[in-house]
């Protein structure tokens, strides 16, 4: 079973941008693949459609090495920026599980307005829980009414804002030491955020978006 370990970390103490990548795909990307087939088979099941699987690439980098590197899982073939998704990544000192509304898709303020309206959802989520409000920047907040508000509001009313919310894992994290249960909850972040996923996405057919 693969999992993250210190060499995925270590990746990112590459300084070039060819050594970073070639760390990128030989310690990251192999442990994306299996863990979003792993979580894609589960999700579709649970949400009877269904879902890709996205690695970034990284193609349009020409000379500085990315500061972090995700994947995504959406019903999107083509790409998953278009639309809510989730996210699975990794920065230099956390792994990140994110249900995301990044880059500007259609209807982005409606979907603020609907997730306003929805509040007791992120309510029912564990205490774990935190929240990004610009997925280029690795700061994030623990989730509560009040970060949630600030972030929804301004979901609402600025054009290049963003929201991901979600569990993020230390590297440092004993949870490391036994990959299976680092799987498990990692899935079960993304099974908390279901009902959110799916009030998203239903809101996105009801409006043609």
């Amino acid at each position: 079973m693969l999992m993250f370990n210190e060499k995925s970390f270590q990746a990112f103490e590459e300084q070039t941008l060819e050594g970073r990548m070639k760390a990128i795909r030989s310690e990251i990307q192999p442990v994306f693949q299996e863990l979003d087939d792993s979580f894609k088979d589960e999700l579709e099941k649970e949400l009877d459609t269904e879902l890709f699987v996205h690695i970034a690439q990284h193609r349009r980098r020409t000379v500085h090495p990315p500061a972090n590197t995700w994947s995504a899982l959406s019903q999107q073939k083509r790409g998953y920026k278009m639309e809510p998704h989730f996210q699975l990544g990794i920065w230099p000192d956390y792994v990140f599980m994110w249900l995301s509304i990044i880059d500007q898709p259609p209807g982005k303020e409606e979907m603020g307005r609907i997730l306003a309206d929805h509040r007791f959802l992120f309510e029912k989520l564990p205490a774990d829980f935190v929240i990004n409000q610009d997925h280029t920047v690795k700061d994030y907040q623990q989730l509560t009414s009040e970060t949630l508000e600030k972030v929804l509001k301004r979901l609402i009313a600025v054009k290049k804002s963003e929201l991901q919310v979600g569990r993020i894992i230390k590297s440092d994290s004993e949870k490391w030491q036994d990959p299976q249960s680092a799987r498990a909850y990692m899935m079960d972040t993304y099974r908390q955020l279901l009902p959110i996923y799916q009030l998203l996405m239903s809101q996105m057919r009801t409006t043609n978006l």
